[in-house]
C-alpha cells in the first residue's frame, strides 16, 4: 500500500495570542472597576463612561481579531494602538489636574499595553518598540512633564514588550529548525527504508548479473560489467540522497510545516503473529532452525522486519562464505524481548572490514540488518572472531515504538 504523508503544523505563539485575549477583557474590566471606585473624584466623569463604555464594546468585538496572527492585521493594530492612545490624551478632559499631577492612572490604565503586546507578538522586537515609544510620548505628554513614575512605567511597558518580541521572534527561528530537523529524520529513515529494500531486491540481483556474466565470458561479460556500473550508481544513490526543503507556512504565526510520511496501516497495530512461522522457511539442509515450543508472538510489522532481517544475514553468509555454507537461527523468547541468534561456520570477517564496506556503499550490514533493527527500537550484535565464524544476536523489545504484543 502507498505511503501516506502526514503534515505536522508546529506554533509556540497561539498560547500568546490566547493570553493576549484573557489580558484584554481583564485590564478593561479592571479599568473600569479602578474608574468607579473614583468617580466622584474626576472633572467630567462623562467623558470617561463614554469612553469606557467605547472601550469594553471594542475590547469584547475584536477578541477574534486577537485569537491569532493570521487575523491580527496591521490596521487592525494601528486602530487598537490609535484607541489606546486616545484614551491616554483624554485622561487630561476627563480628569482633573490636581490628580493627573498627583500620578493618577490614565483612563485605559494597564489596557494600553495589551495594544503594544500585540504589536510584539505579530511582529516581534521592533514593532513592540515602535508601539511603546508612541505609548511613552502620549504618557508623557498627558502629564505635562516626565516624572519618576511616569518614567518608570513607560520603561517597564518598554522593556517588557521588547523583550517578548525578541522571545517571539527567537521561538519563530526555533520552531523553523525544529520542523527542518523533524523532516529530515522522517526523509531519513524513509530513505534507509527504502535503501533495505532496494539491497534485499535489485542490488543483489544486479550483483549476481555480474557475477554469472563475468564467468560466462563474451557479450554476457559485457551485460555484467554493465550491471555492475549501475549496481555503484544505485548504491551511490541509496547511501546519499536528497532531503526536501521544509516548508514555512505564509502566515508565520501557524508555524513551521512538516511533512512526514506514515507507514501504512491496512492491518491492526495491536494483532501478533507468531514470529516462528516466518523464520521457518529458512530452515534448509545447510540452515538448521531452533525454535521455542511455544509461540513467539510479536507484532506484525516488527515479526516482518525482524524475519527480513534474518534473511538478510543469511544472504551475507552464501554471499561471502559459500553455497555449501552451514548456518544456525536460534530462537530465544524473553520476558521482555525476542532474541534471534544466526550463527555460520564460515572464517570469520577481518577487523574493519564492515567499515570498509559502509564507505564503499555496501550497506547490507548497516542498513538490512542494523537499520531494521534500530527502526524497531532494538539492537544487532556482530560478532566475529577470524576462524570461528560470525555470529549476528538481533534483539527486539516486546513493546517496540509505541506497539505492543500481547499473550
Amino acid at each position: 500500500m502507498a505511503k501516506r504523508e502526514r503534515v505536522m503544523r508546529m506554533s509556540v505563539e497561539q498560547p500568546l495570542w490566547r493570553a493576549l485575549a484573557g489580558y484584554r477583557v481583564l485590564t478593561v474590566l479592571y479599568a473600569i472597576g479602578l474608574f468607579a471606585t473614583a468617580y466622584d473624584k474626576f472633572a467630567r466623569p462623562w467623558v470617561a463612561v463614554a469612553f469606557f463604555a467605547f472601550l469594553f464594546v471594542w475590547t469584547l468585538s475584536t477578541l477574534p481579531r486577537v485569537a491569532g496572527a493570521a487575523n491580527c492585521t496591521k490596521r487592525f493594530l494601528a486602530a487598537d494602538l490609535t484607541v489606546a492612545l486616545a484614551g491616554i490624551m483624554l485622561t487630561r478632559v476627563a480628569d482633573s489636574g490636581a490628580r493627573i499631577e498627583s500620578g493618577g492612572p490614565t483612563l485605559p490604565s494597564i489596557w494600553t499595553a495589551g495594544a503594544v503586546l500585540a504589536f510584539a507578538i505579530k511582529g516581534g522586537w521592533r514593532w513592540a518598540a515602535f508601539a511603546s515609544t508612541l505609548v511613552a510620548a502620549a504618557n508623557i505628554i498627558e502629564r505635562g512633564a516626565p516624572t519618576r513614575d511616569t518614567v518608570h512605567n513607560v520603561i517597564l511597558v518598554w522593556v517588557a514588550s521588547i523583550a517578548i518580541g525578541y522571545v517571539v521572534e527567537v521561538a519563530r527561528a526555533s520552531e523553523r529548525t525544529l520542523a527542518r530537523a523533524l523532516e529530515i529524520e522522517a526523509a531519513t529513515r524513509e530513505r534507509e527504508r527504502l535503501a533495505r529494500d532496494i539491497h534485499d531486491g535489485v542490488l543483489q540481483v544486479l550483483a549476481m548479473v555480474q557475477r554469472r556474466g563475468s564467468a560466462l565470458g563474451g557479450e554476457a561479460a559485457e551485460l555484467g560489467r554493465m550491471a555492475g556500473e549501475q549496481e555503484v550508481a544505485l548504491r551511490t544513490l541509496v547511501s546519499g540522497g536528497l532531503v526536501p526543503v521544509s516548508r514555512v507556512s505564509e502566515d508565520a504565526a501557524q508555524g513551521a510545516v512538516v511533512r512526514a510520511v506514515d507507514e501504512p496501516d491496512d492491518e491492526d497495530p495491536a494483532g501478533d503473529v507468531d514470529l516462528r512461522a516466518l523464520l521457518a522457511p529458512y530452515a534448509t539442509a545447510r540452515v538448521t532452525f531452533s525454535e521455542p515450543g511455544a509461540p513467539v508472538p510479536l507484532a506484525q510489522a516488527a515479526a516482518r522486519e525482524l524475519a527480513a532481517a534474518v534473511g538478510a544475514a543469511l544472504d551475507n553468509v552464501r554471499k561471502h562464505v559459500g553455497a555449501d555454507a552451514r548456518a544456525w537461527i536460534l530462537v530465544e523468547d524473553e520476558p521482555d524481548a525476542v532474541i534471534v541468534t544466526v550463527r555460520d561456520d564460515g572464517p570469520g570477517i577481518p577487523e574493519g572490514r564492515l567499515a570498509q564496506a559502509e564507505g564503499e556503499g555496501r550497506l547490507g550490514v548497516a542498513l538490512s540488518i542494523r537499520g531494521r533493527l534500530r527502526e524497531l527500537g532494538g539492537t544487532a550484535e556482530l560478532i566475529s572472531v577470524p576462524g570461528q565464524g560470525t555470529e549476528v544476536e538481533l534483539k527486539v523489545p516486546k513493546v517496540s515504538r509505541g506497539k505492543a504484543t500481547t499473550r
